[in-house]
């Protein structure tokens, strides 16, 4: 077998080691996740439809079927946030403003983001200051006609988390929601094409999932890894156990997959200095 060869395979077991530690450090996370988190969870439920009949207010103060933001004829990212969520909300409202940028489609023209409170004490007022402030940071003014921000009753919160998938659950004594990231993808009609989970999102990946939902193309299930907003502490700026235990198996994943990748390569650098001729051409007198 060539070198190269065996690097190649060499590498590959290497890859399938890394995603296994992972893999298994997930499983850990999962099994250690504390009471706080019991119930927490964001289900991919493709094909799934939004119940468009549901009422909510927009960032005016006017009562609207959710039909109106949905049912546009356009695909729909759709955002499950509070509004006043400590950090994790906002990490991934930022993540998908990052995401939106570099793509030339319009909200309000070629899709509409739809962001849905789940915190039925949030009003008009709270929305409207939170859009502002994401309008701002998207550079883009026209997006105000296709990014809405809505806020609700508890029944027409619940009726719409419970239909899409997204578990939370409140924490009396924090005073905070404890919930998991993540943005969905809707057809024109208002049906589930595309999960996607963390605060960050690839732009390529969300123009393709928009063009795909755009065709009423449903997806398949994406990997879920998932970050938890759970007792995130604004004195210590911190989070609770749960998520710092998400980020460290992904971390400790990695960080194995590069010390192997680099005792492979120091291998393979002693093989070929061992084992394969010099390639230097002695010229005789």
């Amino acid at each position: 077998m060539s070198i190269r060869l065996r690097t190649t395979a060499a590498a590959l077991a290497v890859a399938l080691a890394s995603s296994a530690t992972a893999a298994r450090a997930s499983d850990q996370v999962a099994t250690t996740l504390p009471k706080g988190l019991e119930g927490v969870s964001f289900e991919q439920k493709l094909g799934v439809q939004v119940p468009l009949d549901l009422s909510f207010r927009d960032e005016t103060g006017r009562e609207r079927a959710l039909r109106e933001f949905v049912s546009t004829g356009r695909p729909v990212i759709l955002t499950l946030n509070y509004l006043e969520c400590p950090m994790l909300c906002t990490v991934e409202l930022n993540g998908l403003v990052s995401a939106l940028k570099p793509l030339n489609l319009t909200p309000g023209k070629d899709f509409d983001i739809v962001t849905v409170s789940f915190n039925p004490a949030e009003g008009p007022e709270l929305a409207a200051e939170k859009k502002a402030k994401y309008l701002e940071s998207y550079g883009r003014p026209e997006a105000a006609e296709g990014w809405h921000f809505l806020t609700g009753s508890a029944e027409s919160i619940a009726t719409l988390t419970d239909a899409v998938g997204f578990h939370y659950r409140y924490d009396e004594a924090e005073k905070q929601f404890s919930h998991a990231a993540g943005i969905i993808v809707l057809t024109p009609d208002g049906k589930a094409s595309r999960y996607f989970f963390g605060v960050e999102f690839a732009p390529r990946d969300v123009r393709l999932a928009l063009v795909e939902s755009s065709q009423g193309k449903i997806g398949t299930l994406a990997d879920k890894v998932m970050l938890f907003c759970f007792h995130y502490d604004p004195a210590e700026s911190k989070y609770g156990l749960a998520a710092l235990n998400v980020i460290r198996a992904g971390g400790a994943a990695t960080v194995v997959g590069l010390l192997a990748f680099v005792v492979l390569g120091n291998r393979v650098g002693s093989r070929r200095g061992v084992h394969e001729p010099s390639r230097e051409v002695t010229h005789g007198v």
